[in-house]
């Protein structure tokens, strides 16, 4: 668990990193958005990379509960891509600065602990779709012609796309109502 200040030194990393770009993202430029001492931040954290270790947690924690799906039951297969396309897209509407962070793949180049952990979360989304698939296949509730891999990747390949161009348009369309749309035109190409 989080204490409170570790929480705000959090959401200033991600606002200075969706400001500045990860160059700009330094303990010095932190410590002057929270009115803080720099050796108070490395009371609270080892560094920037256990700052973004702690930010990359969320996605996991997410990843994590998202793969609880998989054996839901009640659910179609369609409606538990449905669900998990959905609840990326609100954690983005609400956090948008959460954008510069996951998708900046300069952040995890040079960070090998980095890298493994967010190579860790998008096998784990990926897995998770397709084993949603592939039991929405043996139920014929998703096209069998195409692999699982494939229609995963069909999935998660717009959702970026989308959110990406919604960051680099300065949020300037709205991301729910674009994300629906794209959603129907996957269930479409899903079925």
């Amino acid at each position: 668990m989080l204490s409170e200040r570790q929480e705000q030194i959090i959401n200033e990393s991600i606002k200075l990193i969706a400001e500045k770009g990860i160059q700009g993202f330094t303990i010095k430029n932190l410590s002057k958005a929270i009115g803080i001492s720099e050796p108070a931040i490395y009371r609270h954290f080892e560094g920037k990379t256990h700052i973004l270790l702690s930010i990359l947690d969320s996605f996991t924690e997410m990843a994590e509960m998202l793969s609880g799906l998989i054996d839901n039951n009640k659910l179609s297969a369609v409606q538990k891509i449905s669900y998990m396309f959905n609840r990326m897209v609100d954690m983005f509407n609400k956090t948008p600065s959460l954008v510069s962070v996951i998708f900046s793949e300069e952040i995890f180049k040079n960070e090998e602990i980095l890298k493994n952990k967010i190579i860790h979360i998008l096998n784990k989304n990926e897995e998770t779709l397709e084993a949603i698939i592939k039991k929405g296949q043996e139920k014929n509730e998703i096209r069998t012609d195409l692999s699982e891999k494939s229609l995963a990747l069909v999935v998660m390949g717009p959702l970026r796309l989308l959110v990406k161009r919604w960051d680099l348009n300065a949020h300037n369309f709205n991301l729910k109502k674009e994300g629906k749309i794209l959603l129907e035109t996957i269930n479409k190409i899903l079925l």
